[in-house]
C-alpha cells in the first residue's frame, strides 16, 4: 500500500527535519499551521467558511522568526508536485525559502538566488540563517539579533497567523 501523505510526513519527512537539528531550541518546526481563514463564500442568505490554508511544516529559526516552508505530498507523488504550492505560500509569508518533498526527494527554491535544486538533506537552522543573512545583505551582528528580537508572547494565546506575517 502506498503511503500517504501523512505516513509520508511522520516516516520520512520529520526525521529528515530532526537529523538536521529544527528541534533543538531555540528552533523549531510548526506542524500543519494556518496561515489564512477559510475564504467566506455566500450560499443563499446565508454564507459559509471555506477549509483554511495550512502550511505542511513551518522551520522557525526562533519562536517568531519563521525562515521556510516545506509543503510535503504522498510519497507517489514526485517532490514537484508541491513545489508550486510550497512557493505560493512563502510567497504570502513573506519568506525566502521554500521546500517541496516527497519524503525520498527534496527541491528548495530560494528566493535570493531565484534557483530551483534537488537537495539531499535539509540545511540546519545556522546553515539556512547564514544564507538568510547573505541575501539580505545583513552582516551587521546588532541588526541581525534586532530582527530576532522577540514579539509580546504576554497576551497568553498568541498572535493570530496575520499577526505573525
Amino acid at each position: 500500500m502506498p503511503l500517504t501523505e501523512a505516513d509520508t510526513c511522520r516516516k520520512l519527512v520529520v526525521p529528515k527535519l530532526l537529523a538536521a537539528g529544527w528541534d533543538s531550541e531555540p528552533h523549531s518546526i510548526a506542524e500543519q499551521r494556518s496561515i489564512t481563514d477559510g475564504r467566506i463564500v455566500p450560499v443563499g442568505q446565508g454564507f459559509i467558511r471555506k477549509p483554511p490554508r495550512r502550511v505542511d511544516y513551518l522551520l522557525r529559526f526562533e519562536r517568531n522568526f519563521p525562515l521556510a516552508v516545506i509543503e510535503a505530498k504522498p510519497a507517489f507523488k514526485t517532490a514537484g508536485d508541491g513545489l508550486q504550492q510550497a512557493k505560493e505560500y512563502a510567497d504570502m509569508l513573506g519568506l525566502k525559502f521554500a521546500y517541496a518533498t516527497n519524503g525520498r526527494e527534496i527541491i528548495e527554491f530560494d528566493y535570493f538566488t531565484g534557483r530551483e535544486s534537488l537537495i539531499s538533506a535539509y540545511p540546519t537552522p545556522a546553515e539556512l540563517w547564514a544564507r538568510y543573512r547573505a541575501g539580505s545583505r545583513l552582516s551587521d551582528d546588532i541588526a541581525a539579533a534586532r530582527l530576532l528580537t522577540p514579539m509580546n508572547h504576554a497576551v497568553g494565546k498568541g498572535e493570530r497567523y496575520y499577526q505573525e506575517i
